[in-house]
């Protein structure tokens, strides 16, 4: 599994404890450190939609300028993630064809099973 996450952020913290206590195999790719390939924001676009990928309540989102935040769509959304990959809701979790974004109770059910 795949996980994708900010050193700062409380969630992915979360997020790590939770799988490192249930022995759960990942490669954890800091987002600000190890930056996010355009291919992996396109994928999990597709499988989740861009409405659940994009951080719109991020402080990231509101330093945007309102042009930036207009007209959004999967390809615009895309690049503003690749421009800024702090906008990327996270954690974000790939195993295999599965993608999965945030942590909690659902999460952490799918996360195990």
């Amino acid at each position: 599994m795949d996980i994708y996450t900010l050193k700062t952020c409380d969630t992915c913290r979360k997020a790590l404890k939770f799988l490192d206590a249930n022995n759960v195999a990942y490669n954890n790719f800091d987002i600000r450190k190890d930056g996010i390939s355009p291919q992996v924001i396109q994928d999990a676009i597709k499988n989740l939609g861009w409405e659940k990928v994009l951080n719109r309540r991020s402080t990231s989102w509101r330093q945007l300028d309102d042009t930036a935040k207009e007209n959004i769509d999967a390809e615009k959304a895309a690049q503003l993630i690749s421009d800024n990959p702090t906008l990327m809701k996270r954690p974000l979790f790939i195993s295999n064809d599965t993608f999965l974004v945030g942590f909690d109770k659902n999460t952490q059910k799918k996360l195990l099973s």
